[in-house]
């Protein structure tokens, strides 16, 4: 499958049989949650990328809200991040990627919680004419909690001795994070191995499970891609430049 993103003009790729279609964007992080349990699970799936820029007439005909992630199931459009996690979960029930009910619920709400991080770190990257010091101490402050409770926790991973559904959601934004430092040209960079380091472990034991790192990017990359998007350049297939 062509890993080009498409846009007006083309044509939906034909489906493979035996396979989920799955739509996405390769630099979004709410696609990659998905694509982690996908990973994770071992689901044979095929990935259209989408132009968001652009959005192909064949894919508003089919799905008008033009989102990603998307799934096309037994004909159906799925798409939000969690939900097509959760279902994939109990649609795939190998390997498990909840624990316990109780913990469920608390991971959820601690996934919830996260989202600060990532509301921050967009707003550091995307939302002003340069990275301003401010933004980026309120960011650093906020993954101090997220340290905290992976301390309390007392795992290699938040989901325990291997990635659960909880690493898998959290984890595209610590992938981002990383690009701080090449996007600032090393000005700021996240001082894990300095105060977070309970998160530098997870990072590095992260970066070499298999469902992460067979669609991992790097920093320079992202950095890439930040630098493209603001300034309003095609940005979504620099992989394949």
């Amino acid at each position: 499958m062509s890993s080009k993103h498409l846009a007006k003009g083309s044509v939906e790729p034909p489906a493979v049989p035996n396979s989920l279609r799955f739509y996405s964007m390769r630099f979004c992080p709410y696609v990659q949650r998905v694509k982690l349990v996908l990973n994770a699970k071992g689901t044979p799936h095929d990935t259209v990328f989408i132009d968001l820029s652009d959005k192909p007439e064949w894919y508003l005909e089919k799905y008008p809200a033009g989102k990603v992630p998307a799934l096309n199931y037994d004909g159906k459009f799925l798409s939000e991040s969690l939900l097509l996690a959760d279902f994939l979960d109990e649609i795939y029930p190998e390997p498990p990627l909840w624990n316990s009910p109780l913990q469920k619920i608390l991971d959820k709400i601690f996934i919830e919680s996260f989202g600060k991080v990532g509301s921050l770190f967009y707003k550091l990257i995307m939302t002003t004419t340069e990275v301003e010091k401010a933004n980026f101490d309120e960011l650093v402050v906020s993954l101090k909690s997220v340290e905290d409770e992976l301390a309390q926790r007392g795992t290699k991973f938040f989901g325990g001795t291997s990635p659960k559904m909880v690493d898998y959601m959290i984890w595209p934004w610590f992938e981002r994070l990383d690009a701080i430092e090449p996007y600032t040209k090393g000005k700021y960079a996240i001082p894990f191995n300095e105060q977070l380091k309970h998160l530098a472990k997870w990072k590095a034991s992260m970066i070499s499970d298999k469902a992460v790192a067979s669609y991992y990017v790097t920093p320079e990359k992202h950095a890439e891609h930040f630098t493209k998007r603001k300034a309003g350049l095609p940005a979504f297939d620099i992989l394949n430049e």
